[in-house]
């Protein structure tokens, strides 16, 4: 008898879930798979960083390979391997001003998006009402929907200096009964950098209302113009209910190493130990070792890549503001560029798509951020400089087109 199984195959409800029904009817993994389905040969996909510009600094290779020579060292704990651990902790001392304790408040997991997965796993129960910034990491709503949670928004203020609606917040925390915040910081998708002021008044509000935060703190590393930089655990009070994600697949090119590390209160680590005993084991073992010099001695080597990245942030953004009717802000952290085309009058995936197909140049269309990404895209622009400066030029020349059919240039 013939076995029909894989042709009655139907994905389980925690997959088809995954969309997002309030923007896009037919799924956002459905729109994501169209528009890469429309990629020319050659094209220049900008949703990450150039590693090959841009490559890992070298003693990452140096501390892997020696790792990798040493076969006693392919297993570890769930946690991490112990003295990496311990050498990571000192590391974020230094960082952060808070002092972690390597055995009970840290744990390396393979990649910071698998950290965020694994704290989320840890905290979130189904029916959980949890508050999220809108735009933000383009993931972080598919795994709360994932996992069943009520997500609801708190959106960016855009007029002026860039932060969350905290009146918003502020309401939401005393009519409801969130279970956590959620954001990134700097902000991913606009590269904002919250100023002390607003961490203090999100400690503040997280305290008097008993709020669990998680904050992904990933391109903490990755600012410009000197801007002042408040990490939230750092702040009275937060350091026993703030979760942190931190990671050098950013600023350091490691993305291929898949390395991130969480700093957050014992009993949240001992749960995500749990959920990553039954997903991945442990970070991978032999690049663990990588992190052992990560945050330390590389001065001299983050400034010259600031200094790299801040004249791509430049070029970048003179270039979209020669379009005037296209709205952008100087990002203060990260290597994104966030334009707003809503005076295009077409959706972000239209606009996408057609920079895609016509440009050859692969963004990341706004709805993937939230409701209030919508209208805009995102751009890496850690690129290569003269490859990226060409594909700026054809990114105007469609978005021009467009502005043309809409009546708000001549020509």
């Amino acid at each position: 008898m013939p076995n029909n199984r894989t042709s009655l195959f139907c994905p389980s409800r925690r997959v088809t879930e995954l969309g997002l029904p309030q923007r896009l009817a037919g799924g956002a993994r459905q729109a994501d798979r169209e528009l890469l389905a429309q990629a020319p040969a050659g094209f220049l996909d900008t949703t990450h960083f150039d590693t090959v510009r841009f490559p890992p600094p070298p003693w990452a290779l140096r501390a892997f390979a020696e790792a990798a020579a040493d076969g006693s060292l392919a297993y570890t704990g769930y946690r991490g391997n112990a003295r990496v651990l311990e050498q990571v902790a000192g590391s974020l001392a230094g960082f952060t001003g808070e002092r972690f304790d390597p055995h009970r408040e840290l744990i390396l997991t393979p990649g910071t998006q698998a950290g965020l997965f694994g704290a989320l796993s840890a905290l979130v129960n189904e029916g959980d009402l949890v508050l999220l910034v809108d735009p933000d990491y383009l993931f972080s709503e598919r795994i709360l929907r994932f996992l069943g949670a009520r997500v609801q928004s708190v959106p960016l203020l855009t007029e002026g200096e860039i932060r969350p609606d905290l009146d918003l917040l502020e309401e939401c925390l005393r009519q409801q009964q969130p279970k956590l915040l959620l954001f990134s910081h700097p902000n991913n998708p606009t590269g904002a950098v919250y100023s002390p002021a607003v961490i203090a008044r999100l400690a503040e509000l997280a305290v008097r209302h008993d709020l669990w935060v998680v904050v992904d703190e990933l391109y903490a590393r990755l600012l410009y113009d000197d801007v002042s930089y408040a990490h939230l655990a750092a702040q009275p009070s937060m350091r026993e209910r703030t979760v942190t994600l931190f990671g050098p697949s950013k600023t350091e090119s490691l993305s291929g190493y898949r390395l991130g590390v969480v700093a957050a209160p014992p009993q949240v680590i001992a749960a995500m130990e749990d959920v990553q005993s039954i997903t991945s084991l442990r970070a991978p073992a032999y690049a663990q070792h990588v992190l052992s010099p990560w945050l330390r001695d590389d001065r001299d080597w983050l400034a010259e890549r600031l200094q790299e990245f801040d004249r791509l942030r430049h070029m970048t953004v003179e270039a979209f503001r020669s379009m005037p009717w296209l709205r952008i802000s100087l990002p203060a952290g990260t290597a994104y560029a966030w334009p707003d085309v809503s005076a295009l009058g077409q959706p972000d995936t239209v606009i996408a798509g057609a920079l895609l197909k016509e440009a050859g140049v692969l963004v990341s269309p706004g709805y993937q951020f939230g409701a209030h990404g919508c209208n805009h895209f995102r751009v890496c622009f850690a690129r290569d400089e003269r490859e990226w400066a060409a594909a700026l030029e054809r990114m105007k020349s469609v978005l021009e087109g467009f502005a043309r059919k809409n009546g708000l240039t001549r020509g």
